[in-house]
């Protein structure tokens, strides 16, 4: 959705990222190492390559998962005599990178991410959100009673009238202040 969202509609995605690519284990996260757009491989911090595939195939391959992932390898031999083999792939022979292949419109989305009109949708889209969630758990709209479009559109409506009542009622004053007494001269 995301991939379609950039590419096809050029629309700037104000949408959290689900990014596991920071291991918790102090091992190599995949940000530590480089990719290459012309040679359509990652770099280690020690320089060597991973590669979705290492030899020339007589019926060309995709080498795209199921998971829209494309799989970059290191060579066995580069990891085996690696000194940084310890923090990048300690349990494994050798390291893995899968990389989406919507990771271009992954990047945009990380880069929006850190702008300051993010920040503010961010704020704006929780305030919708707290307004959804109060209609769901207090007003009890999380199953409709009317049936058909308008009676989905009369539910909402008077639900939507309640909360503006609600938000009115809360901005006017309890009533008049209690009369000063003054004490006797």
């Amino acid at each position: 959705m995301l991939a379609w969202m950039v590419e096809d509609k050029g629309i700037e995605p104000h949408v959290p990222l689900w990014d596991k690519t920071q291991r918790s284990d102090n091992t190599l996260s995949s940000s530590e190492f480089q990719w290459d757009e012309q040679a359509d491989e990652y770099r280690c911090p020690q320089g060597h390559a991973l590669r979705s595939q290492r030899r020339a195939f007589k019926n060309p391959r995709t080498h795209i998962t199921k998971a829209d992932t494309i799989i970059y390898r290191a060579s066995q031999s580069d990891c085996a005599t690696c000194p940084m083999k310890e923090r990048c792939c300690p349990n494994t022979p050798i390291r893995k990178i899968a990389r989406s292949i919507h990771e271009a419109a992954r990047d945009v989305a990380r880069r929006i991410r850190t702008t300051v009109q993010y920040q503010r949708s961010r704020y704006q889209r929780k305030k919708v959100e707290m307004l959804f969630a109060h209609l769901k758990r207090i007003l009890k709209l999380d199953r409709l009673r009317l049936r058909g479009l308008s009676g989905a559109s009369d539910e909402f409506t008077l639900a939507a009238a309640v909360q503006n009542l609600r938000r009115l009622a809360k901005l006017i004053p309890k009533g008049l202040p209690p009369p000063c007494i003054s004490a006797p001269a």
